[in-house]
């Protein structure tokens, strides 16, 4: 494994209207990693998803609370990490209750409330959950060979 080139960490309030800043920061990073244009969107929609069970599931309404997103920059992938200190769920329990799934699964046969879990163990490489206090997302998405330059990417950071 690589080491940790750059960690970047937000603390958002776990309100929707803050998810889309989330997206633009995590936007900025990836492309400026040099992700392609598919995979960046692949990566907003699972950060986004994660950042959205946070803010409808960790809080009681009006309760307040905030959602932190953490991203590690390594030169070969991207580690996304979101936690609450809201109400926990077991993730194991939850994806069992909602059913089995798969990459063949029809995304309109997925039950209410399946299709994040989905999306993001379908567009990351790696996806963890940590439920203790509140719950902790961690996802990482590596690099592939075809990396898209956009001027200065990690590994000229690196050599800087």
């Amino acid at each position: 494994m690589k080491e940790l080139v750059d960690y970047i960490e937000m603390k958002i309030p776990a309100k929707p209207e803050y998810v889309g800043i989330i997206r633009l920061t995590l936007s900025g990073i990836a492309s400026r990693m040099g992700y392609s244009y598919e995979i960046i969107e692949d990566l907003k929609i699972a950060t986004s998803e994660a950042c959205t069970n946070a803010v409808q599931h960790a809080y009681k309404q009006n309760e307040g609370g905030e959602v932190v997103v953490g991203f590690g920059l390594y030169s070969d992938r991207l580690e996304v990490m979101i936690a609450d200190n809201g109400k926990s769920f077991d993730f194991e329990k939850t994806k069992k209750e909602l059913g089995p799934y798969s990459a063949s699964s029809q995304v309109d046969q997925l039950p209410e409330g399946g299709l994040g879990l989905y999306l993001m163990e379908t567009l990351m490489d790696e996806v963890r959950v940590l439920v203790n206090s509140g719950v902790t997302v961690f996802m990482i998405k590596y690099l592939s060979e075809e990396r898209i330059d956009h001027g200065t990417t990690i590994s000229n950071y690196e050599a800087n």
